[in-house]
């Protein structure tokens, strides 16, 4: 239900903070309108060409607001927009398999809910913006509402398009260099375009690409306040670490319990600090964080060069081609085994490596073995090395027919390789067989016990007793490689029409419609042990599988009256969609909306849709997936550290979302440069596709939703989870609703003084989301102000930006403000310090051009979070926060 009274209060908070200040880049209705031989492609949330009011608010970003802060691609400078939510990045990513991926997330509904496209086609490669080079992106128009109907599956929270500079001329070379407050985090960026025109403009050719390389930060505790911080006891608690293993092992059980081994195999008390469950605060728990990255550390370089050529006013030719590679080798997380009282290694009494004060103490004891917990920062300490490769061609035709209708075909076809390799996680059994050894009665040597039995075996016997004990040739006997190669294909092409038939009395009628048909497939292999389930804990999976869907649209546009006392200008635009899947039939998506012009300058806007989404190959054919998690038990009152397997469904049905947007833009014809927009949006999304991270699994199961109860396995002795298991599914429902506002003004500097030149920028744009809930059918949970948790889906209340600039012909100069509301860390557990206060950080930007007869020069300098803002305690891979502090960038281009 829409809660009028507090979109008002949110309407009026936003407004006032504002005062006058602000300034839209560019409101939707400013764009051009695409040229009669099919220019470039404006998305406005429609398909039709022209130039129009579109009902769907839309937000237009410009290349020099995606430059404020220096960020390392595309994605990471739209995260800073309040629509956006940071799920995916290098701050997100350093211990999983999308290391550094860079795909874009609106409204926090998921990556998978917002359609990214290159002047309005579609890309291979999930998404991911580290495969477009940032220095051929002219512009990115964020469509903030469902626009299925528009541009087909995935639009559900709505759509980024990215805008090239394909009639860039010249040459331009620029060079970047960037370091934190700390001295870590180095980057380092190379880039340049050229351009060219022939046959009288006729054709162009166009080139650009980037080569960029950071450091990241490794390890976590690199940020006190970040590393080993964990909710403990109740509390966000910090120096967190296992209580169930030791640096060179912990004995868990029996006589000895509680005795951890020195690098010699000898005895010491281990300093257990405060003990809740398996970690503790204090002592010398160990932890991941001593070792694995804070941010991950990449490299990439990626290019992409246009041909155009017009052959006649009539019929212009594209081709394109767009490749890149992303790759890195750095340390990932460990593979280690943690102890209790009836579970761990299990160390018999005749281990070949054990001291004889410990044979002694445990003959003594009448004990013939004892567990034993280990964290194998020695041992088994995989790294991950991944290389991420895309290539994607593409052909366009766009002509005219007469003076009115224009039409369109274009065929694409892109590839995109993913290869991982992460050696060092431990083999089952051969680990077994090592870690079991005895003294050869014939030679006196240390031997595995199997070897009595089977003297061909090739087993290497393992010393576990003290950190660096085992040596290289045990290491390389019980550690192997888990490995995947995948490629992911990509076919799409489409023919539309469009134009203006007629005209109304109230002005033309204009329409569009096509039909698209796109086919997407994954094959991906696994290493031989991977396959043969070899590995203790983490290994890949296979997949295998392909979709395909064929499409038509239809879009019109109708102008209904004109200029009359209140209705200036009432269009009504409507749009529908059927897509038919290999996988699940035939699904429809339709928009309704209107504008109007209500005064001069002031025009309201709504829009109702159905938006579709339908399972992603992912989603669809992912066998087992493996991972570890730490999670609150709700039911013991303790953290634990579990397995969690995953995977996916191929009976997955459709995504339905139903969309309200209304809401209104100002351009007050006495005040030239003001401009204000504010939109109310609510998104209902229907049989969701989803997996349940393993926090909210437990936690839905702890509230009362018994059938989820099945997927949380417990030890029948102690009660401890073990397991989480949460393949993909269609749940209930998703739902959010809130406020996007944004005012601007620009100011000529000589209406202050006749003799200034230059102008000022002021701008505030700001979201306010009132509610985000999901409904598995029987648990409700509410995810607003849930905001330090990394691994949920929770967003402020508020995420506000403000900036005032200054420009002339060579110098600019930019201060921006990025606020982020109060909170708490997890709204889904008890903590006794659960809240997070407002957060505001502050960037700076300023650039010098020198001109030089043909050529220019310019230097830039960018200073992100100025005042060094810390992040709250413990907001490890957080979508929001800053875990890198203060970071400086600097520059140089140069154009002739």
């Amino acid at each position: 239900m829409i809660r009028f009274g507090s979109v008002i209060g949110a309407c009026v908070a936003i407004l006032a903070a504002a005062g006058v200040s602000a300034q839209t880049v560019s409101p939707e209705n400013a764009a051009p309108a695409e040229s009669d031989t099919g220019g470039d492609i404006i998305v406005t949330g429609s398909r039709i060409d022209r130039n129009f009011q579109t009902p769907t608010p839309t937000i237009t970003v410009t290349a020099e607001d995606l430059s404020v802060g220096a960020r390392p691609n595309v994605a990471a400078a739209l995260n800073d927009l309040p629509q956006f939510r940071a799920t995916t990045s290098a701050q997100t990513t350093g211990t999983n398999t999308g290391a550094g991926n860079a795909p874009v997330d609106l409204r926090g509904l998921g990556i998978n809910r917002t359609l990214v496209l290159i002047d309005g086609r579609r890309i291979v490669s999930d998404n991911d913006l580290n495969t477009i080079p940032n220095v051929l992106v002219r512009s990115a128009q964020i469509v903030t509402g469902g626009a299925s109907a528009a541009w087909g599956s995935g639009a559900v929270a709505g759509v980024v398009n990215l805008g090239i500079d394909e009639m860039f001329k010249g040459l331009q070379l620029g060079a970047e260099a960037g370091v934190s407050t700390y001295g870590d985090a180095a980057q380092h960026r190379f880039e340049g375009k050229a351009g060219i025109g022939f046959n009288d403009d006729r054709g162009h050719v166009v080139i650009g690409g980037e080569y960029f390389n950071s450091d990241g930060i490794v390890p976590k505790t690199a940020r006190k306040n970040i590393g080993r911080w964990a909710s403990f006891a109740g509390a966000m608690t910090p120096d967190v670490g296992f209580s169930t293993s030791a640096y060179g092992g912990l004995i868990t059980s029996g006589v000895l319990a509680g005795k951890a081994f020195n690098p010699d195999g000898s005895l010491r008390n281990f300093d257990y600090g405060r003990v809740s469950g398996g970690y503790m605060s204090g002592g010398e728990g160990p932890s991941n964080d001593d070792l694995s990255p804070l941010m991950t550390p990449q490299r990439r370089y990626s290019a992409l060069g246009r041909f155009t050529y017009e052959f006649s006013p009539a019929i212009k030719l594209t081709a394109e081609v767009r490749h890149s590679r992303m790759w890195n080798n750095y340390i990932w997380f460990g593979d280690h085994v943690q102890g209790s009282a009836t579970s761990g290694i299990v160390i018999k009494s005749d281990n070949a490596f054990l001291s004889k004060s410990v044979t002694d103490a445990l003959a003594a004891a009448g004990q013939n073995s004892f567990y034993m917990g280990r964290f194998n920062s020695d041992l088994s300490y995989p790294r991950i090395d991944f290389e991420r490769k895309v290539t994607q061609g593409t052909l366009a035709l766009d002509g005219r027919i007469g003076s009115n209708l224009r039409w369109s075909a274009y065929y694409s076809h892109g590839e995109y390789q993913n290869n991982i390799d992460t050696p060092g996680f431990l083999l089952t059994k051969e680990f077994a067989n090592a870690v079991d050894s005895v003294i050869d009665p014939a030679s006196g040597r240390a031997v595995c016990r199997i070897a009595l039995t089977n003297p061909s075996t090739n087993c290497v016997p393992i010393n576990l007793f003290g950190l660096g004990a085992p040596s290289k040739e045990a290491i390389a006997y019980v550690t192997g490689t888990p490995s995947q190669r995948a490629t992911t294909k990509l076919d799409v092409g489409g023919i539309s029409l469009r134009g203006e038939p007629f005209a109304l009395p109230a002005g033309k009628v204009s329409f569009a419609v096509g039909v698209e048909a796109r086919k997407e497939s994954i094959r991906q292999t696994v290493g031989a042990l991977d396959a043969a389930k070899a590995f203790r804990t983490f290994s890949f999976s296979a997949m295998s599988g392909s979709f395909d869907v064929k499409e038509a649209f239809g879009e019109i546009l109708v102008p209904l009256v004109h200029n009359t006392p209140l209705l200036r200008q009432l269009e009504f635009n409507g749009a529908v969609r059927v897509s038919d899947y290999s996988t699940t039939g035939s699904i429809w998506s339709w928009k309704l909306g209107a504008t109007n012009e209500f005064f001069p300058g002031f025009r309201g806007r709504v829009t109702r849709s159905r938006d579709i989404r339908s399972a992603n190959l992912s989603e669809l054919y992912t066998q087992t997936t493996t991972g570890y998690n730490t999670i609150y038990d709700p039911l013991t009152k303790q953290n634990v550290y579990v397995l969690s397997n995953g995977g996916g469904n191929p009976s997955l049905e459709p995504e339905k979302a139903d969309t309200w947007t209304f809401g209104f833009t100002y351009s007050p014809p006495a005040v030239r440069g003001l401009n204000i927009s504010v939109d109310y949006f609510d998104i209902d999304v229907k049989d969701v596709i989803t997996t349940i991270a393993a926090q909210d699994l437990v936690t839905r199961c702890y509230n009362g939703n018994t059938a989820l109860c099945s997927r949380v396995e417990r030890d029948p002795a102690t009660n401890t989870i073990t397991r989480t298991v949460s393949t993909y599914v269609n749940l209930a429902n998703y739902k959010t609703n809130g406020i996007d506002a944004e005012i601007s003004y620009v100011m000529a500097m000589d209406r202050l003084f006749k003799s200034a030149n230059g102008r000022m920028k002021f701008r505030l744009i700001g979201t306010w989301v009132d509610s985000l809930t999901t409904d598995d059918g029987v648990v409700k949970l509410e995810y607003v102000r849930s905001q330090g948790y990394s691994f949920g889906l929770g967003v402020p209340a508020w995420r506000v930006n403000g900036s005032v600039g200054y420009e002339n012909d060579t110098f600019s100069g930019l201060v921006r403000a990025r606020y982020i509301s109060p909170g708490v860390f997890n709204n889904q557990i008890a903590l006794s310090n659960n809240h997070i206060g407002a957060y505001t950080y502050f960037d700076l930007q300023a650039q010098v051009k020198v001109p030089t007869g043909s050529r220019s020069f310019e230097l830039y300098g960018n200073v992100s979070n100025l005042f060094n803002k810390q992040a709250p305690n413990g907001s490890l891979y957080s979508p929001y926060y800053d875990v890198l502090g203060r970071y400086f960038t600097f520059g140089a281009r140069v154009r002739f």
